[in-house]
């Protein structure tokens, strides 16, 4: 038998757009030899369809759109494909999250998934009633077992911790399945990629049969699927592998274990780099955009921003703006000039001293007798961002926000000023891994100029300003904040791990304070396992 996992990047409610994806990668996998095709988890729909699971003209029209989609491939070879499917029952959830296997132009089998997170990014128990059957089906003289993202998830072995009290994949390995297939949106995040492939391998190994892994692929709002679809033999060795942050189709030869060797990266930082790009360019292309806009600095988180922008958009489809104020120093000014001519992007420059003084005018009675404090390095990072916007509402172009994980953590932003904009590419990014994601960037050519790597991080929004002035070092923070966020390592924890304990007050502190500005925050492009956004829930009013 020869298997083909369709690795697509659908768009979320794209019934049609997602159909001809699916008709294409068939037509394709018909033309390679495939006996079977299958999709990723709900591959028609788009994951994550979030409430528009809700609206019962959506499933509507998914169920008018499979029935379609099973007429038009009557020719090609069986495909099962991932869509949300009604439940009869008086009882539950309105939905099954389900694997369809069209064959002859009807819905032969439906296989339904048993195991529904609901943690960190998932919601899946709000939409979908969770099946208490086997996913078993018969192929020829094979027994094939389906899983659905999850499912494969709770292994006893591999986990120290298990979320549920049922193992499907293992079930069906008693059962007899000869082998399991698992159809998965499966989100990225560093080092994901490698851990799904050690987990899967464990369990090939363990129940000595083969298991094909297909992933989607693509940008979606904040999450990003890498693809990376892989099957592993019955000793649990990748044999056949896809390709990353990239449609492809992945063809096996179920009896020889052998067919498509994509390379994957072998550095982190390399897949941090790809999915950064991939991000950036679905979020634009699926919401319209064609061209972006990004403030330049001459910092070294701008300067990664629009790097990634060019590799994601072009170089000229993104124009970057310098917005220099008195506080800023010809260093940086000509850093950003540099960085944008390496880059080969056009550049506006609006310099912002009158607007500064004529907001003093304004605000001098009120402000009478007063000091002069971080009031007024807001309204910089303000008047910057009503530049920015009225330059992206003018030229319909999307503005991708610069500011850091790290920043975001401890509200080291401006709320409707560097905040501003339609996608926040590195808001994931921890201000260390920033330098390093820019070496990155620099490997073959000096694009990042070196003394923007160089020079003490530095908002430049008063005289001699540096970030170290009210921060820890970024090597310390950064600790602090991963092992605080990540890890939940309370005051306590991180004091009886050798931290000062009046520094961890005061960061711990002000991540508690900036909860309302990350509420009004657009959205960062998660690569982390725990990232601000929709991963993560904190109440803004608490003690």
């Amino acid at each position: 038998m020869k298997l083909a996992l369709l690795q697509l990047n659908p768009i979320v409610g794209d019934l049609s757009g997602n159909a001809e994806l699916i008709q294409q990668g068939v037509t394709r996998s018909r033309q390679l030899g495939a006996d079977l095709v299958v999709t990723p988890e709900l591959a028609l729909l788009g994951y994550p369809p979030r409430d528009l699971l809700l609206r019962p003209d959506f499933i509507r029209q998914a169920d008018k759109t499979v029935l379609e989609l099973a007429k038009s491939l009557a020719g090609d070879p069986p495909l099962v494909v991932g869509t949300a499917e009604r439940n009869p029952a008086q009882e539950g959830r309105p939905l099954f999250n389900s694997a369809l296997w069209l064959e002859s132009g009807e819905i032969r089998h439906a296989f339904r998934k048993r195991l529904l997170p609901t943690y960190d990014v998932f919601d899946e128990d709000r939409y979908f009633e969770p099946t208490r059957n086997l996913n078993l089906a018969s192929y020829g003289d094979r027994a094939i077992g389906f899983t659905i993202c999850e499912d494969i998830w709770n292994d006893r072995d591999f986990w120290q911790h298990r979320r549920y009290t049922i193992d499907p994949a293992a079930e069906m390995a008693r059962a007899g399945a000869d082998i399991l297939i698992n159809l998965s949106a499966s989100p990225f995040s560093l080092g994901k990629p490698a851990l799904r492939a050690r987990m899967i391998g464990s369990m090939a190994r363990k129940h000595q049969i083969p298991i094909a892994y297909v992933n989607q692929v693509g940008g979606n709002d904040d999450l990003i699927f890498d693809g990376s679809s892989f099957v592993c033999d019955r000793d649990g060795q990748p044999c056949v592998r896809g390709a990353t942050f990239d449609s492809d189709v992945v063809l096996v030869d179920v009896e020889a274990m052998t067919g498509t060797q994509a390379a994957w990266p072998e550095k982190t930082i390399a897949e941090l780099e790809r999915a950064l790009v991939l991000g950036t360019r679905d979020y634009a292309r699926k919401c319209g955009f064609q061209q972006a806009l990004v403030g330049l600095s001459g910092g070294i988180d701008s300067a990664v921003t629009a790097a990634i922008a060019v590799a994601a958009l072009g170089a000229e489809h993104v124009l970057g703006v310098l917005m220099p104020s008195p506080y800023n120093s010809q260093g940086s000014i000509a850093d950003a000039e540099a960085l944008a001519e390496n880059l080969g992007m056009s550049t506006h420059t609006l310099a912002i001293a009158p607007i500064m003084q004529a907001f003093d005018r304004v605000l001098a009675d009120p402000f009478a007798g007063l000091e002069v404090d971080i009031t007024e390095e807001n309204i910089q990072s303000r008047i910057r961002g009503n530049l920015l916007m009225a330059l992206s509402n003018k030229f319909g172009r999307l503005l991708l926000t610069t500011g850091n994980k790290s920043e975001l953590a401890v509200g080291y932003c401006t709320i409707y000023g560097d905040m501003s904009g339609g996608l926040a590419v590195i808001a994931d990014v921890p201000k260390t891994q920033v330098y390093e994601l820019a070496r990155w960037i620099n490997r073959d050519r000096s694009i990042i100029p070196v003394s923007t790597l160089t020079k003490p991080p530095s908002a430049e929004l008063r005289p001699d300003q540096k970030d170290t002035d009210s921060l820890p070092a970024y090597e310390i923070l950064d600790e602090i904040l991963a092992r605080h966020i990540e890890h939940h390592e309370s005051l306590d924890d991180l004091v009886a791990g050798g931290f000062n304990p009046a520094i961890v007050a005061r960061i711990l502190h002000l991540v508690k304070m900036a909860e309302f500005k990350r509420h009004q925050a657009p959205p960062g492009l998660r690569v982390t396992d725990r990232a601000f956004g929709s991963g993560w829930r904190m109440p803004i009013a608490r003690r």
